[in-house]
């Protein structure tokens, strides 16, 4: 059977920074450490005035073309994941198919072409469609590519404000690929909730200490149903867990109670009920309230754990380097993680191929996946390629004065007219506005 999975990734990071601990808790009058211990965030990434989703993805997707030798020929299908597009009707992966034939000779005519919406798990989702797709053998030997790109912001003065962030991840769907290979294994957790939402409005409404219960409930649904077709799973089946990261603190609470539910019934709980008890049963007590709030003091005791921290630190900890200096892409958050994970492998000369990740996906909305993906042996080669590192790096610092413009520049209810802090360089940018008040875009060389 054919192999089908991430062929190539590439990451285009927003060219300006937010400095957490020197610039926006000071002005915020609090502890840096609530940002950066708390939140576990250091920076937030932002578009210049000159870039946007469409190019945030299209600089993504061409260095991943350009790398990888190919033309819009190679290609059947745009796939793009998104949670910040300004249009209802066009799609995203329009304009940015646009942009990128003003690079090649060919287009993408034959290309199918669409927009994914589901919060997060729309980058997720994208990838199982041109899964499905290259499955079913309608891809006639073409690759997918999939961009999930978002500018993740939030009003001013709303608690999810230090989260934010702005990015884009392009990955290459094909066969026999040199990443990793995706499984059929996959396990959802889906439930009408209004944690999240943004009815017509560009700025979210959010309940953030329900957005966390549902963003765990979810997770643990989903890896309950992917159990039900891949078998019980255990801390030692994968090399990493890269979840969806809208700060790494949430993800310290999806470790736990992932690790939690692996270990029951298991001799890692066995050891380490000398130290800390067994798992509260549900049957073991009168009420819910009961075993809830026993559960609660147990994980509390898990986490302390020498066994807990040193799974956590080898296995989730990794995932978390990118997402900590750039905070939230939204659809792209899980795949940064990912990327973080194989990346950490490759500096550290952990030898990957045939180790199996477990991806924990989430939506607001809400839904959450679990897949397992097999490493391929070409991983460390094509993770090398990644640049991240120097995005990092070489972004703008801004002031709190500046952060707030680049906020306004990108708020949609506000005409912001705002310099460039950056010089663009071999890159789409953002030019202005047509007849239908279309967004025009240009490549600079």
């Amino acid at each position: 059977m054919t192999a089908v999975g991430i062929d190539a990734i590439e990451i285009w990071t927003g060219k300006l920074k937010l400095d957490l601990a020197e610039t926006f808790a000071p002005e915020k009058g609090e502890d840096p450490e609530k940002y950066t211990k708390g939140l576990g965030l250091h920076a937030s990434s932002f578009p210049d005035a000159h870039e946007d989703i469409v190019t945030m993805g299209a600089n993504a997707a061409h260095r991943l073309m350009d790398r990888k030798g190919l033309t819009p020929d190679d290609i059947g299908r745009i796939d793009v994941a998104t949670e910040s597009a300004f249009d209802n009707s066009k799609p995203v992966s329009t304009y940015i198919a646009g942009c990128l034939e003003q690079v090649y000779d060919e287009d993408f005519h034959h290309a199918n072409k669409g927009e994914r919406k589901f919060a997060c798990i729309a980058g997720t989702q994208s990838l199982d469609d041109a899964y499905n797709w290259i499955k079913a053998g309608r891809n006639r030997g073409r690759a997918a590519l999939v961009v999930a790109t978002d500018t993740a912001l939030y009003a001013r003065g709303d608690p999810g404000e230090a989260t934010q962030g702005a990015g884009a991840v392009a990955m290459l769907i094909t066969e026999d690929p040199s990443l990793v290979e995706l499984s059929t294994d996959q396990g959802y957790g889906s439930a009408d909730e209004t944690d999240f939402l943004k009815p017509n409005q560009q700025f979210p409404s959010v309940d953030g200490k329900r957005s966390m219960q549902v963003y765990l409930a979810r997770m643990r649904e989903a890896l309950e149903d992917y159990e039900s077709v891949a078998g019980a799973s255990h801390p030692e089946d994968f090399a990493y867990i890269p979840f969806h990261t809208p700060f790494p603190g949430m993800v310290r609470k999806a470790g736990l109670l992932g690790y939690r539910h692996m270990i029951r019934n298991t001799s890692v709980e066995e050891e380490l009920a000398e130290e800390i008890g067994l798992q509260p049963r549900e049957e073991d007590y009168e009420d819910r309230e009961a075993y809830e709030e026993a559960i609660r003091n147990h994980m509390d005791d898990l986490k302390s754990t020498a066994e807990y921290q040193e799974w956590y630190g080898e296995v989730i900890e990794p995932t978390l380097s990118i997402a900590r200096q750039v905070g939230n892409w939204y659809t792209g958050s899980v795949h940064i993680a990912r990327a973080s994970a194989l990346k950490s492998a490759a500096e550290t000369g952990v030898d990957l191929a045939g180790e199996r990740l477990l991806v924990g996906s989430y939506g607001s909305g809400a839904q959450a996946e679990i897949h397992a993906e097999t490493v391929r042996d070409g991983w460390k080669d094509e993770i090398e390629q990644l640049n991240v590192d120097e995005q990092i790096e070489g972004r703008y610092d801004l002031s709190f004065e500046e952060y707030e413009n680049v906020h306004d520049r990108h708020n949609h209810d506000k005409t912001i007219e705002m310099e460039d802090f950056t010089v663009p360089d071999e890159e789409f940018v953002f030019t202005g506005r047509g007849r239908m008040n279309e967004r025009l875009y240009d490549f600079v060389e």
